[in-house]
């Protein structure tokens, strides 16, 4: 049986529950912003610590990739668009001829490069000439498919397959780390990099002497193998 009365749409009540909506949705996305602003600050900290904090770098790597396509991935299910950037990075060999970059940035048996894969998402190449340790193999491969590369300056390529709204920042991230990959110490005694990638390779190596001088200065710089014992005080 119908009474006679029907509901009928109230504008006032539509447009504000329209205005609740959308300020809820406004300050979920200044929410969101924020801690998009603090993961981003967090891991810019971070950057000096990639070697001896991979794990943790990569994890932060993961929440930017969540938090940039949203708290629950992309609004309303809408598809978020993949797409693939590449990053050409020159090595200055020519300003610095004799020092091994290739050995820098691969690191004990290819760590150093598989840490900064892992920390930024990206997938880094060394390319170029001298980026085949084997000379004669190098010339052996030169002009062949795939290895046209070898007529080039050395150089680094970073590779990013990754949402739109997240991939130039993990670029821009992978750019900064191999930067520091690229600036030779002044002086060989203090290199840190250097100091911490021997004594890496001793323990992979298991001909670690925590007595030698020559691995334990500079032990507490923040590119240290995580397995290294802090200091003593009052050491000399």
């Amino acid at each position: 049986m119908s009474s006679g009365r029907h509901m009928h749409y109230s504008p006032t009540l539509g447009a504000g529950a329209s205005h609740i909506s959308m300020r809820s949705s406004i300050a979920s996305s200044l929410e969101h912003d924020k801690y998009l602003a603090e993961l981003l600050a967090e891991r810019q900290k971070l950057a000096p610590f990639m070697q001896v904090l991979p794990t943790c770098s990569r994890l932060l790597n993961q929440a930017l990739t969540h938090t940039s396509l949203g708290w629950n991935g992309a609004p309303g299910g809408a598809a978020v668009p993949v797409i693939k950037k590449t990053l050409k990075i020159e090595v200055p060999v020519d300003k610095y001829p004799s020092f091994n970059f290739v050995g820098r940035i691969l690191g004990p048996r290819g760590n150093s490069l598989k840490r900064v894969e892992q920390s930024t998402g990206c997938r880094v190449m060394i390319r170029g000439r001298g980026s085949i340790k084997d000379t004669a193999k190098e010339e052996k491969m030169r002009d062949k498919p795939g290895y046209e590369h070898l007529n080039e300056p050395l150089h680094i390529l970073v590779e990013a397959e990754l949402p739109a709204s997240v991939v130039e920042t993990h670029l821009k991230y992978a750019r900064e780390i191999l930067q520091e990959f690229l600036k030779p110490p002044v002086d060989e005694t203090m290199d840190a990099m250097k100091k911490a990638q021997l004594r890496e390779l001793a323990i992979l190596n298991g001909t670690l002497r925590e007595d030698s001088p020559g691995l334990l200065t500079g032990a507490t710089t923040p590119f240290n193998n995580p397995g290294m014992k802090r200091p003593k005080h009052g050491s000399s």
